[in-house]
């Protein structure tokens, strides 16, 4: 791993720990959010930058694959490095290890785009930055993403999250933080679950848990405190014990489409902690309100 750059060194807390007994997915955005800054304050991209040329790197998208659980006490790393060097953006890629036992928990691909940090409009990236990141270039071994198809409107969507953009979610940027957009779409899988059976009651009763594997988000438009968030979700597939969700938020003040997030996860044993097929009555239901 000589090529890559350590970007972070934590620990799970128990108070970052949800109901399926590991990491909530939130806060693996923000060891994210430690590691994208500390990589991009490596190629002269970092706050000092954006004080001094009024441009930033903000996130227009990540794949994430959850590989392997992280639970209470866990100790991890993040390694850093630079997949891409765009005209006016980069793709980074992270590692993050758990570190007592060498093995990937995740890993995120993360495109983001060099922009003037008023109007958000793209801006080349500078000579000096471009060569810093082609210096940080690292091979990138992870599956390539597959691209599925995606409801092309919002028919069939059910409610799923509502709130206000709040003052403290502002990172070092200005910038919403990608753990809150993450926090707001975990509230919508919760909804979402819940309509076709997966309910907080089932899955207490029954040992149940939902345990995401894979995220691709899209971040296309902006939220600033005091701004109302609405998020809508849908099922878009359902197999033996594996879920595809989809879910869409929206900027309510302005009606813009602020983010997506194709979410697959699994019915998971909480005892044995491994997937686990769904009922025959939850599986009916919920191919009863799939969306094409």
């Amino acid at each position: 791993m000589n090529d890559w750059l350590e970007t972070y060194r934590g620990i799970v807390y128990r108070w970052e720990v949800d109901h399926n007994d590991h990491l909530t997915v939130a806060f693996y955005f923000a060891r994210l959010g430690d590691a994208m800054l500390a990589l991009l304050a490596s190629l002269g991209l970092g706050v000092a930058y954006t004080r001094r040329r009024g441009s930033l790197c903000v996130t227009a998208g990540c794949y994430v694959r959850y590989v392997r659980e992280l639970r209470v006490g866990d100790i991890m790393h993040v390694v850093s490095g630079v997949i891409a060097v765009e005209r006016d953006a980069l793709v980074l890629g992270h590692k993050l290890f758990n570190s007592e036992t060498g093995d990937v928990c995740t890993t995120v691909e993360q495109r983001v785009r060099h922009v003037e940090a008023r109007r958000q409009a793209a801006r080349p990236l500078p000579a000096a930055q471009r060569r810093a990141a082609e210096q940080r270039r690292v091979e990138w071994d992870v599956p390539a993403r597959e691209r599925r198809p995606r409801p092309s409107g919002l028919d069939g969507f059910h409610e799923s999250s509502r709130d206000t953009v709040k003052p403290d979610e502002v990172d070092v940027f200005g910038q919403v933080a990608l753990m809150h957009y993450i926090h707001r779409f975990s509230a919508a899988n919760g909804h979402a679950t819940a309509v076709f059976g997966i309910t907080p009651g089932y899955m207490r009763n029954e040992r149940r848990g939902f345990s995401t594997f894979e995220f691709q988000l899209e971040l296309g438009g902006v939220l600033r405190p005091g701004d109302p968030v609405r998020v809508r979700s849908a099922l878009v597939h359902v197999g033996n014990s594996s879920m595809r969700l989809f879910h869409v938020m929206t900027n309510e003040r302005t009606g813009e489409r602020v983010a997506t997030l194709e979410q697959l996860g699994v019915h998971l044993d909480m005892d044995a902690r491994r997937p686990t097929p769904l009922p025959d009555a939850i599986r009916d239901r919920a191919k009863a309100i799939l969306v094409s």
